[in-house]
């Protein structure tokens, strides 16, 4: 008797205890809080960097005209030169062997025999074939040659698949080692392709007329990004999957609500990052902070 009388009191219990929910109990939503931003317009450099050499695409010869001696050399390897520069005296056979007799005040023999020998054009020398004193030269032995400065031009080497960026008349930047940098044109594709690397060779010159060695290894950077204006927004407003193939953004549909929008995403930057589609309204904001990982139609709280 007891026991079935326990029984019924723990029944009673249960019972009390599991009371319905109380109808239109309100449900009490987490807010996010978030930071947002407008929608920008203009344009994101999206760069593309080659690597280019210096070549020199005209040189000049420069050569004994006659069998003489070498008496004084004016230039040393890799020193700039002017056109007319003073590089070479030379002195003949015959002058030599008129000794003292030949450089004699009032003299008419006083130039006999004395060569002078100047560039031909302005250029940096790029070889000295002859540089000893007294070294005996046949005509047309090679003396130096001259590298003519306006005709230096970087090869960069430009893999196939971004040719598109570095046809003839399209603009880049040569970066030097020293971080100088020169506005540059390609001028002429080459016809061959480097086996191994699959790079094409494209000459580009630059528009200021510099003065660098040759088989200096520079950066080339072209802009990818032709653009004008663009919708832009900062990197940290755009989210992505794993994969990096689908990309959205988290707009702010009223004071306390954001929704997921798909977006294609165009040209980038370290910084900001431009939207192909689909085209926001100029006041549009943007969830920029506590947007990561949030769901479609968030419920959330501007602070700022």
């Amino acid at each position: 008797m007891h026991i079935k009388l326990n029984l019924i009191i723990i029944l009673l219990f249960t019972l009390g205890a599991c009371k319905p929910p109380v109808v239109g109990e309100p449900r009490i939503q987490v807010k996010v809080p978030v930071k947002i931003i407008e929608l920008s317009h203009g344009t994101v450099r999206d760069e593309l960097t080659f690597f280019a050499n210096t070549q020199y695409l005209k040189r000049n010869v420069v050569s004994s005209p006659i069998p003489s001696f070498i008496t004084s050399v004016s230039v040393k390897l890799g020193d700039p030169v002017k056109e007319g520069q003073i590089l070479y005296t030379l002195e003949t056979k015959e002058r030599r062997a008129l000794g003292s007799e030949a450089v004699m005040p009032d003299s008419t023999t006083t130039s006999f025999g004395r060569i002078t020998i100047k560039a031909p054009a302005s250029g940096i020398i790029s070889t000295l074939d002859k540089q000893q004193i007294g070294d005996y030269v046949l005509e047309g032995a090679q003396l130096c040659t001259i590298s003519e400065s306006n005709a230096l031009a970087f090869a960069v080497n430009v893999p196939f698949e971004y040719s598109s960026y570095a046809k003839t008349g399209m603009n880049c930047m040569i970066v030097l080692p020293d971080d100088s940098r020169y506005m540059a044109k390609f001028i002429t594709p080459l016809s061959t392709m480097n086996a191994l690397a699959q790079t094409q060779t494209i000459l580009a010159k630059s528009f200021d007329r510099i003065v660098l060695p040759e088989n200096l290894i520079v950066k080339v950077v072209v802009n990818k990004n032709t653009g004008g204006n663009q919708q832009v927004l900062p990197k940290e407003a755009v989210l992505s999957d794993e994969m990096m193939e689908n990309f959205w953004v988290m707009k702010l549909l009223n004071d306390s609500m954001a929704i997921k929008v798909i977006i294609t995403p165009g040209a980038m930057s370290a910084e900001s990052i431009t939207i192909t589609s689909p085209l926001f309204k100029p006041n549009d904001k943007f969830l920029i902070s506590g947007n990561y990982g949030l769901p479609d139609t968030a419920v959330v709280k501007v602070v700022h």
